[in-house]
């Protein structure tokens, strides 16, 4: 059986668990939210992504109940929860500081607010022991906060925040006090949580990493405005906007001006237009050296002598012959050409519009799609440069290439060989290249 793909937000008929409806939010004259419109579905793990002052936090407030929307209205499942208390919402919040009650044991910080609306001893004693469980946090139940480590504490405020079963947890930059590889791990147990419990996440954070694998939906924002909602494969490969290509990930931005280059021609050519086939040449086998040897001194004087024959095969046919080593490459038709400096080559990508013919563009490229080399390659687009500065990431390198006219080039590279063995360094001439397809053009 095919595995289905969880996108709701491509089911026309899948009604939004929230829904922000031209909500704009304003503290005096500063606008934090303006005019935004959203909707996240249920058993979304939905990320709010962007730089400081871009407004998530403010969104996520709002959701919590501690801010209400200036203008426009915030529906949960399909109720308008403008104005309803924040205690009073199916919601959870779950703080980068995780809150924790030092003088109570991890069980009752669980437990805390299960007491708080139910005297049922058993019942909250079962709801414990099951986030416990979920949590794998079973043998330190007894211990204090101060007693474990931090993603170990990072687990028992989300075990709290899901005790109460909310249909919507919230989680404000959650992941922010732990060191990287700690922060990693508990990236996929956070995932693999979520999916059990089926619960919708919202998760404010500023690092693109984390969004990009803990998401089903990244929404990327600045200054109160929402640039692209998309999955984190769209969100990479196909960024609406320099803004989106320049904050998420690494990108070389290249500017300048779109040409539309020319299309294929539709439907099959007329009998008129095709060239006529060429005549086949018969390849038949021919006697090796061997074969003339044993025909002289053997069979000659019972078959008689032999006359004389082509020692070798006939040339190969114009199908048959080898591309010339330095034979420029094919090009597809279709997409634009982009002038970019004098005395550069046009760049190609048979992907991009050609409606933005005259336009203004950039040409975002990802430095793993750009390949380096000491020796010129055959490429659709090939540039010259000189290699500056080189980040060495362990199972990546990085290269920054100037080109000739100044232009900041990036080439990535997996370290397949130990550093003394590489072939490429500082100060080095080098070419960079890619495919028609590896760049992405976006309208300034």
């Amino acid at each position: 059986m095919a595995e289905t793909v969880f996108a709701p937000w491509d089911d026309a008929n899948e009604k939004p668990l929230i829904r922000f409806r031209n909500v704009t939010k304003r503290f005096g004259d500063f606008v934090a939210i303006d005019d935004l419109t959203l909707d996240i579905y249920e058993r979304e793990f939905f990320a709010l992504l962007g730089p400081s002052g871009c407004g998530k936090t403010t969104m996520m407030r709002m959701l919590a109940g501690f801010e209400d929307p200036t203008e426009g209205a915030i529906e949960l499942a399909g109720q308008n929860i403008a104005g309803v208390p924040a205690n009073k919402r199916a919601v959870n919040m779950m703080f980068q500081s995780y809150a924790l009650f030092p003088h109570l044991t991890i069980w009752d910080n669980i437990a805390f607010g299960l007491r708080r609306e139910s005297s049922d001893k058993v019942a909250i004693a079962e709801r414990v022991d099951e986030m416990l469980k979920l949590t794998r946090l079973e043998k330190f139940a007894r211990r204090k906060p101060h007693q474990i480590s931090g993603g170990q504490r990072q687990r028992v405020a989300l075990a709290r925040s899901l005790a109460k079963a909310p249909k919507l947890l919230l989680l404000d930059e959650p992941l922010g006090a732990l060191d990287a590889k700690l922060r990693e791990a508990t990236q996929f147990e956070l995932m693999d949580i979520q999916e059990k419990t089926g619960t919708t996440f919202v998760i404010v954070t500023h690092d693109q990493e984390e969004a990009m694998t803990v998401a089903s939906r990244v929404a990327v924002m600045d200054e109160g405005r929402v640039m692209q909602v998309a999955t984190p494969t769209v969100i990479y490969e196909a960024p609406n906007s320099a803004y989106v290509a320049d904050f998420i990930g690494d990108v070389t931005l290249i500017e300048g001006v779109a040409r539309a280059r020319s299309t294929p021609a539709t439907g099959p050519a007329t009998s008129a237009e095709e060239p006529a086939p060429a005549a086949q040449t018969v390849r038949t086998p021919q006697p090796n050296a061997l074969g003339l040897w044993l025909h002289d001194k053997v069979l000659a004087p019972v078959i008689g002598a032999r006359k004389d024959i082509v020692r070798q095969l006939p040339p190969p046919s114009a199908t048959e012959a080898e591309p010339a080593p330095n034979a420029p490459v094919e090009v597809p038709s279709g997409g634009v050409e982009i002038d970019w400096a004098d005395g550069q080559p046009p760049l190609i990508s048979v992907d991009g519009d050609p409606a933005l013919d005259g336009k203004r563009v950039k040409l975002a490229l990802r430095p793993e799609k750009v390949a380096i080399s000491k020796s010129k390659p055959q490429a659709v687009n090939v540039l010259q440069g000189k290699v500056i500065d080189i980040a060495y990431l362990g199972n990546l390198s990085t290269y920054h290439v100037e080109l000739a006219n100044g232009t900041m080039i990036k080439a990535q590279t997996a370290n397949t060989r130990r550093v003394a063995r590489r072939d490429i360094t500082w100060e080095d001439n080098v070419w960079v290249s890619w495919s028609g397809t590896a760049g992405v053009v976006l309208d300034t």
